[in-house]
Parts: C-alpha cells; sequence; structure tokens
C-alpha cells in the first residue's frame, strides 16, 4: 500500500499562496525558521518510511480525488479538513486538534476513521469524546541525535527550561532554587529555554552536558528531551502530575488528569521529582547514578521510539484502518 500523506504547516490567510510570501517575509526578517513540533513529526515519519523502503505521496490532491475509495493520512493541521470536499476515508492525526471539545461532530461531518494523538495519557483524555481513538508516537532520529564521547563532556547539568504557563510565577519556586542547589555544589549549568534556542544548539549542548533537568508541566510526547535520550544523557524529570493545564482549556472547559512531563520512560532513563522538596531530597541519588553510569537512556530510545519502529507502526495502522474498509 503506498501512503496518502498530507501536511501542510501554514494555511492562506488572506490571499491564495499568501502562504508562501508570508514564509518569505518571515525568512528575510528573522532568519530561517525551527522546525515546529507539528513539522518534526512529519519529517520523522517520511524518514522513517525512506528507511524501510514504504513508499507514499505527499500531499496529491488531485491523486486522492480521483481515487475517493483510498485511505487518506491528514497528519497535519486542521484546516486541510476544509481544503478540499473530503469523501476519502481519513487518518488523522498527531497533528490536529488540542482537544476534541473543539471539533465537535467531526465524526459525522467527515469520514474519518481515526484519530491519532501523541500518547496514552492524552488517549484517555480525548476516549470519552472519540471512540475511534489510538496514541502513535513519532520516532527519533538516532543517528543524528547519537551520544558524544565523555571526554567531551564539559558541563554538569543542561537546565531545560520548556514551563509553558505562569512561567513568573513558577520559576521562583522551581527554577531558582534548582539553581541555588547546583550553585552550592559546583555544579556547571548551561541553561536552555523552549522556544529561544535553534536545534542545533541544542544537539551541542548535549555533547557537552553529562545530566539534564527537565521543567515541564506535561508533554503529549516530548520529542526534546527523547532526542537528549537518544544522546544518552540521563533526565532528572519534573513530573508533578495532576491536572492539564493549557489555560485555553482548563478549567474552564476540560478538566483531566492525570497528564505527565515524561510519557515515554522508563528506569533506565533517569529519575523524577513531582516537588522541589523532592528535588533536594532525591538530587544527590540521581547525580551519583548519573555518573556510576547506572542509566542507559540510550538503550531504552533504541527499543522504543526509532525512527523504522514508529514509522512501520503507523504504516500498520494505515494499512489495519484500510483493510477494514474492504472487510
Amino acid at each position: 500500500m503506498i501512503l496518502n500523506l498530507f501536511y501542510e504547516e501554514k494555511e492562506d490567510r488572506w490571499l491564495p499562496g499568501d502562504r508562501h510570501v508570508r514564509s518569505l517575509l518571515r525568512r528575510l526578517l528573522i532568519g530561517k525558521p525551527q522546525p515546529a513540533g507539528h513539522t518534526r513529526v512529519f519529517l520523522n515519519l517520511c524518514a522513517g518510511l525512506d528507511l524501510l523502503g514504504i513508499r507514499y505521496r505527499v500531499n496529491d490532491y488531485r491523486y486522492i480525488q480521483r481515487h475517493p475509495d483510498e485511505l487518506a493520512c491528514v497528519i497535519g493541521r486542521r484546516f486541510l479538513l476544509n481544503k478540499i470536499a473530503w469523501k476519502n476515508p481519513i487518518l488523522l492525526g498527531v497533528a490536529a486538534y488540542d482537544h476534541p471539545v473543539d471539533a465537535p461532530g467531526l465524526f459525522d461531518r467527515l469520514p474519518i476513521k481515526m484519530v491519532l494523538v501523541p500518547g496514552e495519557w492524552y488517549v484517555d483524555m480525548c476516549r470519552p469524546y472519540w471512540e475511534r481513538v489510538r496514541s502513535w508516537p513519532v520516532g527519533i532520529d538516532t543517528e543524528l541525535w547519537a551520544p558524544a564521547p565523555q571526554e567531551q563532556k564539559s558541563v554538569d547539568v543542561l537546565l531545560y527550561d520548556k514551563v509553558r504557563w505562569e512561567h513568573d510565577r513558577i520559576a521562583p519556586a522551581l527554577n531558582d532554587p534548582i539553581r541555588a542547589r547546583l550553585s552550592a555544589e559546583g555544579r556547571s549549568v548551561q541553561e536552555l529555554r523552549y522556544g529561544s534556542y535553534a536545534e542545533e544548539e541544542f544537539r551541542q549542548a548535549l555533547a557537552r552536558c553529562r545530566t539534564m533537568i527537565f521543567l515541564c508541566e506535561h508533554e503529549s510526547q516530548g520529542i526534546a528531551y527523547q532526542q537528549a535520550l537518544s544522546c544518552d544523557v540521563p533526565i532528572f524529570a519534573w513530573d508533578r502530575g495532576g491536572a492539564w493545564q493549557d489555560p485555553n482549556y482548563f478549567p474552564h472547559k476540560v478538566v483531566y488528569e492525570p497528564v505527565s512531563s515524561v510519557p515515554y520512560w522508563d528506569e533506565r532513563c533517569g529519575m523524577k521529582f513531582a516537588t522541589i522538596d523532592e528535588f533536594q531530597s532525591q538530587w544527590p541519588e540521581f547525580w551519583r547514578r548519573s555518573q556510576s553510569r547506572e542509566f542507559a537512556p540510550r538503550s531504552f530510545i533504541l527499543e522504543t521510539l526509532t525512527l523504522e519502529q514508529r514509522a512501520q507502526q503507523y504504516y500498520d495502522i494505515a494499512k489495519n484502518v484500510a483493510d477494514g474498509l474492504a472487510a
């Protein structure tokens, strides 16, 4: 089966084709953009399919309209659902809707047969609204995100700050005590703030740093922390649990818990803490175990989240949906 993939990052805003002009102007003004998370999902899926030799078409709207019985794999952005008058059965996701409340009657309005979301807690959140939903995480490029030799490591800790909401309130109670503890112990630290670095800067930081502290309220997949694991950098992750915090939904539209900041994880990856008190008490153990090489984060990625593994899973899901239609 040749997959029919559909992904576009931007839609026309005022005139047909103006998305191209807007992209050119943005590049001239601020430089080459970094791939957004949704774009990275599409690119890594295609890279995995290429490695497996699985054929696919991209954005071939003419073909799909001439073959209304074939499955359309609409990966990105909800505006694609209005791009044409879809008659094809659709495998939707993972980059479409943040929550089903944004799409009432979705399965009635469109021939959608399955929705994919990045992780299991996200499945649980969506299932009361969508019966046909399952998880699919994209794979990590383990050749690109590869370990650096230990002798090149010159920084003790990469402090990765992806606290997205109420940062000014959370940072004094979380980030500042962590910095103070590391400083008191004489640990060298590099800091990165989500959204303010180039991807290459992150790779270089992982090559320099022995460990990473990951601060984020919750993740649907968490590609960045998985890239760190692929580089064999053990992580001390803030995983406070609790409710989904997106202020566009919580608490006036959606109240769901529990969530996780590291939804793909096992004991090889590192350790987790929920509060600053837990950080203070468990940090010595994490540091000791990381220095004695007790963690093996890359082996977790190689077993579960390679490009090939997750591309094969995507293909299998698509084929099962298509075979079910033909049955």
